[in-house]
């Protein structure tokens, strides 16, 4: 029998993502001009205020205040009607110093035996049902929460013009989440989207024509029913448009689909929901496939296997299954505070492996191929550069690898500090071929 499976997203205005940027954005501030920074970071956001407390060990300076109203502001919260926004909200920050009992495991007179910066176990997903080696449901979520804010951004001439200019580019507002459901068959190849939920935030944008209750109600009906026309006719096609032909083809007339199902969604924001960092790491990650080891990964520089290990188990699971090791493919790397080497690596297929093949070989052999001593994960995806604000909205995994030079502009520097950098580098699918030698898959 066929079973359904569903993945969240949520845009960058989300109240949870916002606190996210802030932890991320703070952490890159850093790096950009001490790479030895040591940066543990945790946002809260609500009506009207920013939080920011953590432990940071650096000897750089930064304008936090400044920078954080810039990222609000960037964001989209930049009206005083939202009951946040990056002019006028308050920005409390309690930043003290990495604890010693923390720092002695981490430092050693070796670099390159540097210690976790923590214990844990850290996952990495992989699987062949997109380009991307992502989970369908979350790929799809993802693309539906970047093209809403696409719109929201940067509207087409043409579809200003269709829809009555201006139309569903003037009304919304940053806030948005998404769940989209994929039915399987039995083995478990995708057979159609069944069904999509889009909330996004908007402007009261109809006035009732009296202050009634039914007039309030029927000016309600009415924004909703724009909402779900433009949602039809604007945005499922421009999704629709962009995706690989298989993938479209899953898009029928019987898709379900749910629009503001509350009605109404004014409100959003830090205003109507805090935010806080890392209270969304299925988002973050793999759309609850696959497993999660349950830490964050926003404001924590690299020497954080929370972050650190999770991305280069990630570029294991990538590459062996692009090499064709196995379909589809979790890692698990787990750590002991202050220690190097991995405690353990795990490595369930789901019994795609090749033939021959078996998840115990996989795990031995990625400790061959693979140095996963934190130090030298650091140095072969090159993380302890000022990469981290790209990652925060939209997914750490399945994104593109690219070069980019980013400017850093503080009142504390004499001149901006521009910093080449290559984003997503555990996306890279640079060891298939040590793979398909050390497997002897031709």
């Amino acid at each position: 029998m066929s079973y359904l499976f569903t993945s969240e997203s949520v845009s960058e205005g989300h109240p949870d993502k916002v606190a996210d940027q802030i932890s991320d954005i703070l952490l890159d501030e850093f790096l950009a001009r001490d790479p030895k920074s040591r940066v543990a970071l945790e946002t809260m956001c609500t009506t009207g205020q920013v939080v920011i407390a953590g432990e940071v060990t650096s000897d750089a300076y930064i304008d936090i205040t400044g920078t954080v109203r810039n990222l609000i502001n960037n964001i989209g919260y930049s009206r005083g009607a939202y009951r946040f926004d990056g002019d006028s909200c308050g920005i409390l920050c309690t930043i003290h110093e990495q604890a010693e009992d923390i720092s002695r495991g981490v430092t050693k007179e070796d670099p390159d035996q540097q210690g976790a910066g923590d214990q844990g176990m850290m996952f990495g997903y992989a699987t062949a049902e997109t380009e991307n080696y992502m989970p369908l449901t979350l790929d799809l979520a993802h693309t539906i929460m970047r093209e809403l804010a696409d719109i929201r951004r940067n509207p087409k001439e043409d579809e200003m013009t269709y829809y009555r200019k201006g139309r569903m580019t003037s009304y919304l507002r940053p806030d948005a989440k998404c769940q989209v459901t994929v039915e399987y068959d039995d083995n478990h190849q995708p057979l159609r989207v069944h069904t999509i939920v889009i909330s996004t935030q908007h402007d009261e944008f109809i006035t009732p024509l009296a202050d009634t209750p039914e007039a309030k109600a029927k000016a309600d009906e009415k924004m909703l029913n724009q909402i779900r026309e433009d949602v039809k006719r604007v945005l499922l096609p421009r999704i629709i448009e962009k995706l690989p032909e298989e993938t479209a083809r899953l898009f029928d007339n019987n898709l379900i689909l749910h629009v503001n199902p509350t009605g109404k969604f004014v409100l959003g924001g830090p205003h109507a929901d805090t935010g806080l960092t890392g209270r969304k790491i299925i988002v973050d990650t793999y759309g609850g496939r696959g497993a999660h080891g349950g830490g964050a990964f926003s404001g924590k520089d690299p020497s954080k296997v929370d972050r650190s290990a999770a991305y280069a188990a990630r570029h294991i699971a990538k590459n062996m299954v692009a090499a064709g090791v196995a379909s589809e493919m979790l890692v698990q790397l787990s750590y002991a505070i202050g220690v190097a080497e991995p405690v353990s690596v795990f490595v369930n297929t789901f019994g795609t492996a090749r033939e021959g093949i078996t998840d115990n070989m996989i795990a031995e052999k990625i400790g061959k191929l693979f140095d996963l001593r934190p130090a030298a994960i650091e140095k072969s995806l090159k993380l302890r550069n000022p990469i981290y604000t790209e990652t925060a909205a939209y997914g750490h995994m399945g994104r593109q690898p690219e070069t980019v030079t980013k400017s850093f502009v503080s009142r504390y520097d004499d001149k901006p500090i521009e910093k080449t950098v290559e984003l997503f580098t555990w996306e890279k699918l640079d060891r298939v071929d040590d793979i398909r030698k050390e497997f002897g898959i031709d």
